[in-house]
């Protein structure tokens, strides 16, 4: 198992759950809203796994990759989108599902969220596969899967982070 892979997969679930949405039955609301639901948990469970158990760690080895001049401008940025993706969950949930305001809503999130995933696989992901090794990837990996499952189980309350003070405390702020 490695933490680079598991972040891989859940983003082509990501992916997939947005397309499940597209090809949806239009006027069933109550399934719409449950769909949206499960995605909303992924998502919160999925960013908020990597502020606590990835993140910090890529401040710590990362060096930037890419685009990326650092680390730190590797995490600062994905913190920042996770506000963007957890501002549209927010925006969702002004609405009655399946309503135009719901679709826009919904659309506004996978923006955000395909913007966030290329970045983060361009750059973060990157980075990490050259500057640790496959024990530390495995370590991450199963502390994220058992947080996300745990919190999935439970509930998650999305909370925005200041993306700043997040990489200058080494992501241990706000998590």
């Amino acid at each position: 198992m490695d933490i680079t892979e598991v972040i891989l997969h859940q983003h082509m679930e990501q992916r997939r759950m947005f397309a499940m949405l597209d090809e949806f039955p239009r006027d069933d609301h109550e399934g719409l809203a449950a769909l949206w639901k499960r995605l909303e948990i992924l998502l919160e469970t999925h960013a908020e796994g990597e502020e606590k158990y990835y993140y910090p760690e890529l401040l710590r080895l990362g060096k930037g990759a890419a685009d990326a001049d650092s680390a730190d401008d590797e995490v600062e940025d994905a913190v920042k989108d996770h506000n963007e993706i957890r501002d549209a969950i927010t925006a969702v949930s002004a609405h009655e599902a399946g309503s135009h305001g719901w679709w826009g809503a919904v659309i506004q999130a996978r923006v955000a969220n395909s913007k966030h995933m290329g970045e983060e696989e361009r750059q973060d992901l990157a980075d990490f596969r050259l500057n640790s090794d496959l024990q530390l990837r495995h370590d991450i990996a199963v502390k994220f899967l058992r947080y996300e499952s745990m919190k999935a189980a439970t509930g998650i309350t999305p909370q925005d982070k200041d993306p700043k003070a997040y990489v200058e405390s080494g992501g241990k702020t706000g998590s």
